[in-house]
């Protein structure tokens, strides 16, 4: 017996390798669709879910507000489970007691494509993404990801997805998710998935009917409301276990829970984390940059709601309002059989047994915020270790239990959002609260209910904790949505085109006029933000709005100002008529649609394509003056004279102390000679001082004969990276340096002291400038060193400009 026993595990060793190995090789390569059109922006796995130590992607998904960043991660893991009991199983041709496949909470990259069989996965829209031109290239990234793979107008939303698989069970699911823009709704999305029992088991179509019994559906969601705070994330400030969702809470609510509510579902939000030390740990609402500003970076709340659930099979009108019956928080780590682990076998029953009772488990007497107390400062320890310990906890949901015959179906549908305080209001509480938390200041605190507060804890935790009305309004308008059959009202189109030019003394911005013919259309508006884009020191600012009976199709943005990059978009609006949830506010177009990623600038214009003459205002010849003697602990600037050993010497550097001698400092000083009157055509040399209209003109350029290249200077020199704040502002992402007063068309190189070749660039613009990031065209960041700038015009005419680079 023992021998047999052997031989039948050995067997079964062999026939699941060989199962890997066919399924491995058959399965089609793992894809993901993004959703980028709305303030909620998340990708969506072939899969069915989005788990944990993904193939493609980890934890980078299901970001609000995402006009502040791609990097406001709200979201760990999620998991989609299917079980069901008394299965004969045609994979291993045996009867089996439970039966449970699905994808996550963790990737399994050797199970899981033996439960689960993709087909392709579709984007769908409803219009094309607007065509965004900067400078005339292509503008913005965003078309990189929305990117549909068919258009139909008549889609109930702005975008769709349609996931499609089979598994191992023999229940084909697909599940659709809705994405919408309109004001209002563009913060969730709506799942609508149906399970069909096709009896297709595994990835070549084969089909075994049978009826499935006590079938669960089960949906687990572990967010983290790290962001930007985890130091996971290259953050200085927060805590990094919040980045695994170590800091998150959950109440969940409906009246079959146990806790009233007009809708049933659950929300979570960040939560005081234990790894905040001191003080800080009792103030650690939002997380608050208690280093630099106070910003609060995790004052989000997330939330699902459900929409519809059948209640029997094929009942596709009836909502059962008992479901989900299933509403039990656990444990990410310390949990029954490791179940939340990555290894999810279906050929073990005794692990399939553990995840079909947590799927099936029902309410628990508490929530999750209930039972850890006020404080919500979670004992992670010591009160349920298999429900919150370790790395912290999940929400899950179950429906069920439905028994489906072959060709049977049921239907879950779903909203699932986010929201909280605005980043302006983050930014204004967390001033406030970083104020008193450093003993800086003592501003005024209003609460939210316009009372004032003595208490900056109490005020900042009054603030954050808005937004559980926030996330309820998100899921009640999902659920609003939901019964209009998303015919909800739509506010006008985003432009079709949004083109933006940069100019010399302006930067020109210009759009199509296709929104002007929608209903109650009441023209349109344009931020623009200066530095960043879509980063959460971004700070957006309405520059421009007009109404319908002043409606133009450009904008001359005359306030930016030399040296910064600017980012924008357009968005038209309605006349506030058609608002569903706050009548008289204007619908706008989604933001999204025309924000510009590639940066615009003020340009310079070009150099006359002449000598220019001497004179009074020259950015090239100055006025000779009376030069004082050279004193070694003095600083100076560029054409400053100075006397020594009974000669003159000018300064070509931008500012620097010198110390050095002037006659032997020739990067810094130039000893001055007298060359005669000016002449047109004629070259000059750095020190080289004429005679004009009566006098005395010195250069510290060289000028190439007749080329009008004398304007041609690199700003600043020498560069210094440590003080680029100063150049371009606080907190600033620039690492460039200029060159001005360029011929409208020429060839730019730069070597380094000893000739090599390390960039090269055809400036075409038409303008005076162009800006160089400090990198060689094979991308590496320069060291520090003398460098030269060739400029070379069509004529053949050039100029040489030697610069000095400290890194």
């Amino acid at each position: 017996m023992k021998k047999f026993s052997f031989k039948l595990k050995a067997q079964l060793i062999i026939l699941t390798l060989i199962l890997i190995i066919v399924e491995s090789y058959t399965s089609p390569a793992q894809e993901v669709r993004w959703m980028r059109v709305g303030q909620l922006q998340s990708f969506f796995a072939d899969y069915g879910a989005e788990p944990e130590r993904d193939a493609i992607f980890t934890n980078n998904y299901f970001t609000w507000p995402t006009l502040y960043g791609d990097n406001q991660y709200l979201t760990r893991s999620k998991a989609f489970w299917i079980g069901c009991k008394n299965f004969f199983d045609p994979v291993e041709n045996k009867q089996k007691s439970v039966k449970v496949v699905g994808a996550g909470p963790r990737y399994d990259p050797i199970n899981q494509p033996l439960m689960v069989f993709p087909e392709p996965i579709k984007l769908f829209a409803k219009y094309t993404h607007p065509l965004v031109v900067v400078d005339d290239q292509i503008g913005t990234n965003n078309t990189l990801y929305d990117a549909p793979d068919e258009i139909d107008e008549n889609l109930p939303c702005d975008r769709m997805i349609i996931v499609k698989f089979n598994t191992s069970m023999g229940v084909s699911v697909t599940k659709k998710i809705l994405a919408f823009t309109q004001s209002n709704h563009d913060d969730y999305f709506i799942y609508d998935i149906v399970l069909k029992n096709t009896g297709i088991y595994n990835s070549q179509g084969a089909v075994y009917s049978q009826k499935l019994n006590d079938l669960w559906v089960y949906f687990n969601y572990r967010y983290s409301y790290a962001g930007v705070t985890s130091s996971g994330y290259g953050s200085t400030w927060g805590a990094f276990s919040s980045e695994w969702g170590r800091t998150a809470m959950y109440y969940d609510f409906g009246k079959g829970f146990g806790r009233e509510s007009d809708i049933r579902g659950f929300y979570g939000f960040y939560s005081p984390s234990t790894e905040r030390a001191g003080i800080l740990r009792a103030q650690d609402w939002g997380c608050p940059n208690q280093l630099v500003d106070g910003l609060l970076g995790s004052a989000t709340y997330t939330g699902v709601v459900t929409l519809f659930a059948s209640n029997t099979a094929n009942d596709w009108t009836n909502d059962d309002p008992d479901q989900p019956r299933t509403t039990a928080y656990i444990a990410v780590d310390n949990n029954p059989q490791g179940i939340m682990n990555s290894s999810v076998s279906q050929y073990d029953e005794l692990f399939m047994g553990e995840r079909y009772r947590v799927m099936t488990e029902g309410h628990l007497p508490q929530s999750h915020m209930e039972s850890v107390g006020d404080d919500y400062v979670a004992n992670w320890t010591s009160q349920h270790p298999d429900r919150d310990g370790g790395g912290g906890t999940a929400m899950g949901q179950g429906f069920g239990p439905y028994t489906l015959a072959p060709g049977d179906s049921i239907r879950i549908v779903f909203a699932e959002g986010a929201n909280g305080i605005s980043w302006e209001k983050c930014r204004e509480v967390g001033a406030k609260w970083f104020a008193y938390f450093t003993g800086t200041g003592s501003p005024a605190l209003t609460m939210p209910d316009g009372s004032p507060s003595t208490s900056y804890t109490d005020y900042t935790r009054a603030w954050v904790q808005t937004g559980k009305d926030s996330i309820l309004q998100v899921l009640h308008n999902a659920v609003a949505n939901y019964k209009a059959g998303y015919n909800i009202p739509q506010g006008p189109p985003a432009p079709s085109r949004f083109t933006v030019t940069s100019g010399g003394n302006k930067i020109h911005l210009s759009w199509a006029d296709n929104a002007a013919s929608a209903p109650h259309f009441n023209g349109y508006v344009i931020y623009r933000s200066r530095g960043n884009v879509k980063d959460y020191r971004t700070q957006y600012n309405k520059i421009f709005e007009c109404t319908a009976s002043s409606k133009v199709d450009e904008f001359d943005d005359v306030t930016a100002a030399r040296g910064f990059n600017y980012y924008y978009y357009i968005q038209s609006k309605d006349d506030g008529t058609q608002n569903d949830v706050n009548p008289g506010i204007p619908l706008y177009s989604s933001p999204f649609l025309t924000i510009t990623s590639v940066p615009a600038y003020l340009r310079k214009p070009p150099a006359p394509d002449v000598p220019v003459p001497p004179s009074s205002d020259s950015t090239v010849w100055k006025l000779m003056v009376n030069a004082e003697t050279w004193n070694s602990a003095l600083s100076y600037h560029k054409y400053d004279l100075v006397s020594y050993n009974g000669s003159i010497f000018i300064f070509i550097a931008d500012s620097a102390v010198s110390s050095l001698l002037p006659s032997s400092a020739p990067m810094l000083w130039r000893l001055t000679k007298h060359v005669g009157a000016w002449q047109g055509g004629t070259a000059y040399n750095g020190g080289d001082v004429v005679s004009y209209m009566g006098n005395d003109f010195v250069t510290a350029f060289s000028i190439s004969a007749g080329s009008g290249l004398e304007l041609v200077r690199v700003v600043p020199n020498p560069y210094d990276i440590r003080g680029r704040f100063l150049q371009y502002g606080d907190q600033s992402q620039y690492d460039r340096i200029a060159f001005l007063g360029l011929p409208p068309i020429a060839t730019l190189k730069i070597f380094t002291e000893r000739g090599d070749l390390i960039w090269e660039k055809e400036h075409t613009s038409g303008s005076g400038d162009e800006l160089w990031n400090s990198t060689t065209s094979s991308g590496q960041i320069i060291v520090s060193g003398i460098y030269i700038l060739y400029v070379e015009k069509p004529d053949g005419s050039s100029v040489f400009r030697k610069f000095v680079v400290i890194r």
